[in-house]
């Protein structure tokens, strides 16, 4: 549920949509989802080398169709030159280049690792063959050529280069690249014995996927190992592939179920025993989602959160006798999130390192000492550090993105690490609006990527800190052309304070036409989880929105309390186990106030919203029947204890000591209050939020007589996107249902 997607499907009914004939001053389901007319351009797979004297990317074959050119760039000039091309990449006795899914340069940027025929792994592509190219002598060599194909997780090159070690089947190998003897470091890895990798909890809600570390020196490998064993298999089923149906099982902990047990190990890289480091704390009530490796390679530094995710433990441990010596500990009255191992970072010959809180109030960046016991404050003010995006220890500067005055738009400040200062801007002061970065090593460089609501995305390569164009990359300009030709109203940003004093940022999206003095329908897209931020000033792809209001609906999206808005602490954890209580109090009365507006009609609201904005649409049309007439939820969380522990528990708490929390929060205990028109999306393959979410909810309106419809996707995951045409028919489905059921136009 982490996940803040925006789309999905229902039963077509007899209005349809085609791109024959129509103005090209309209959009339409078929231009926005069967064309690549609205295709944005691409700069991706982009690589900083040479401390940002030249970066690297992929560039399309014109001989090889599907393949790529890895090319590299000049900072400074822009030189282009090839450094490998397609041709380059055709193994022995092969006709074609093997695709480039994704590279990953040697240390010493003489070889590269190319990661090709990928398969997915929940989410994403994480399994795959890996080959070596070596730019001296031209060489492609296979990587675990011997192992099943599609198998190998993870690959990376040793400090040396000349090594690599990966993940197979859930164990550990490294592989002599000169010799391509392989050594298998862990050999007990299955199903539910994972080396090197995680479980789907892990992966989903603590973005944990590569699971093991080369050590500086090379010597060694600390890894994850994941204790599957007692977790219980969701079974998900499958009854149109084959005759017979057949069961898919999903290990997943639900809220209340123990998590897998975690350990962290060493092993050489020559093979032989693991050490286990031996960290305190039940393995299965407390979770260790980072670790690293310190620079003395004798010493692993892992982060460990209890089980209610309200108190976080940092460790020092000794490789060699696996003694591990607390360094660090803070805690929450709510909850506390992992903090991402670069932005703990060691300064002052490993007598300090960095480290981001929000034990003041505001999500702040600290100096502390060894020993955990001083701090000192680094980014002083009341203001978010929304993300660190380099810290330069030789320069003395700490690189990030903040908004102090506008919750929707982020820029990059940067602050001195060593001395008192004011953070200083960098970003453009005329560019308002949403600035992202990728900084070369050294910070003189930076990818900048600038947009707006009104404005799509342009990149340009930058100098810092003066932030120059050096280079522009992307323009988008064929896509804006086409976008402004378009019919369409203003998009515009407003404030609203709802009766309870709490004032929530919004934008809306007005039909072509528009006049004040008439009554609009409104649908209002929501979320309202602490996983996403709806209510951005970025483009975003709202094009089936833009639809929707040249069909005559005003389109609002809003941002309650527990969002991850950078209005610190307080606004974000005010949803401590009142996740369906608060938020949707939140968007309601900041609806009422909305209907309030002249130009709004107030007969005519409409909701819809995904995953967390699923459960967010149901508890408004349960909770709020006198507001919403029509909304369309796609895979929701019906009842909050059907959830994954991880997600649930970390905003929640933990259902033995606040199991009531979890039933008020739950949209299904409030389904007998349902009045108006109600359209339930799921994929029958999802193996996120899962289908029974949205069969015990079913149920439940039976019960009450309450009459909806719903539209499963068979074997479709959280995103509703596999299969052919099916993105088009789920968008054909929505449009339709609000056309039908919520009147659209002025009035």
């Amino acid at each position: 549920m982490r996940t803040t997607f925006i789309l999905f499907f229902l039963f077509i009914t007899s209005v349809t949509y085609s791109q024959t004939n129509t103005a090209p001053s309209l959009l339409t389901i078929d231009r926005i989802y069967a064309s690549s007319e609205f295709r944005m351009d691409y700069f991706g797979q982009a690589r900083w080398i040479e401390e940002g004297a030249a970066y690297t990317t992929l560039e399309r074959s014109e001989d090889y169709k599907g393949a790529s050119n890895i090319v590299r760039f000049e900072t400074v000039s822009g030189e282009k030159s090839t450094l490998i091309s397609a041709k380059q990449l055709i193994p022995i006795n092969k006709e074609k280049p093997i695709s480039v899914s994704n590279y990953i340069w040697s240390n010493n940027k003489t070889q590269l690792l190319i990661f090709t025929n990928t398969k997915r792994v929940w989410r994403y592509n994480t399994k795959g063959d890996y080959w070596v190219f070596n730019l001296k002598d031209g060489t492609l060599q296979q990587i675990g050529k011997d192992l099943p194909e599609s198998t190998l997780m993870f690959a990376k090159f040793s400090p040396n280069d000349k090594q690599v070690a990966y993940v197979s089947k859930h164990n550990i190998y490294v592989e002599d690249i000169g010799s391509q003897k392989i050594t298998q470091l862990t050999h007990d890895g299955s199903e539910t014995l994972i080396n090197g990798t995680f479980d789907w909890a892990y992966e989903e809600e603590f973005s944990c996927r590569d699971g093991f570390r080369w050590s500086p020196d090379g010597k060694h490998i600390a890894y994850w190992q994941i204790d599957a064993k007692d977790i219980r298999n969701f079974l998900m089923t499958n009854t149109t592939d084959s005759i017979y149906s057949y069961n898919i099982p999903v290990q997943y902990p639900k809220v209340g179920e123990d998590p897998s047990a975690c350990k962290i190990g060493v092993v050489a890289t020559s093979g032989g025993k693991t050490k286990w480091m031996n960290i305190p704390g039940d393995d299965k009530q407390n979770y260790l989602p980072r670790m690293k490796w310190m620079e003395d390679s004798q010493y692993l530094i892992t982060e460990q959160i209890n089980r209610k995710q309200n108190e976080i433990n940092l460790w020092q441990t000794n490789i060699k006798n696996g003694s591990a010596t607390s360094i660090y500990k803070e805690e929450d009255e709510a909850w506390i999130d992992a903090i991402e191992p670069d932005d703990w970072l060691w300064l002052n010959e490993g007598k300090e390192f960095t480290w981001t809180s929000e034990k003041d109030g505001w999500r702040n960046l600290y100096r502390i000492s060894k020993d955990g016991k001083k701090s000192a404050l680094i980014s002083e003010g009341k203001y978010d550090v929304i993300s660190i995006q380099e810290i330069d220890k030789k320069g003395g500067w700490c690189y990030f993105i903040a908004s102090p005055d506008n919750a929707t738009q982020r820029y990059l400040y940067r602050l001195p690490l060593y001395k008192p200062g004011k953070a200083e801007r960098l970003s453009p002061l005329k560019q308002s609006g949403t600035h992202s970065y990728q900084i070369a090593p050294g910070g003189k460089y930076a990818f900048h990527t600038f947009s707006n609501l009104n404005n799509p995305p342009v990149k340009t390569l930058i100098s810092l800190p003066d932030h120059k164009v050096v280079h522009k990359l992307i323009d988008n300009e064929a896509y804006r052309k086409k976008y402004q030709a378009l019919k369409t109203g203003n998009k515009e940003f407003f404030k609203v304070t709802t009766a309870d004093g709490v004032e929530m940022d919004g934008y809306m999206i007005t039909p072509p036409d528009f006049d004040q003095n008439k009554k609009y329908p409104v649908i209002f897209y929501v979320y309202g989880e602490p996983a996403g931020q709806t209510a951005k000033d970025s483009w975003q792809s709202n094009l089936w929105h833009v639809m929707l209001s040249q069909k005559g609906y005003i389109v609002i999206t809003m941002d309650n309390r527990g969002t991850p808005s950078p209005k610190g602490r307080a606004w974000r954890k005010s949803i401590y186990r009142k996740i369906g209580v608060i938020n949707s109090n939140d968007q309601a009365m900041a609806a009422k106030e909305v209907m309030k507006w002249k130009f709004v009609d107030a007969d005519r609201i409409g909701v819809w919203g995904w995953s967390g904005g699923g459960s967010m649409t149901l508890n408004l049309l349960f909770r709020y029947p006198e507001i919403y007439k029509t909304g369309i939820s796609v895979a929701p969380v019906a009842n909050q204890l059907y959830y994954d522990n991880i997600y649930q528990e970390r905003y929640m708490g933990v259902p033995w000591e606040n199991k009531e929390d979890f039933i008020e929060g739950s949209p299904i205990t409030y389904a007998k209050n349902l009045e108006g028109n109600l359209l339930l999306i799921h994929g029958t393959g999802d193996d996120n939020v899962h289908y029974q979410n949205a069969e015990v909810l079913i149920n439940e309106l039976i019960l009450h007589n309450k009459q909806f419809q719903v539209m499963p996707y068979p074997n479709r995951s959280h995103g509703i996107y596999e299969g052919e045409n099916t993105r088009r028919h789920l968008y054909t489905l929505m449009t339709n249902y609000f056309l039908s059921n919520l009147k659209p136009g002025k009035l």
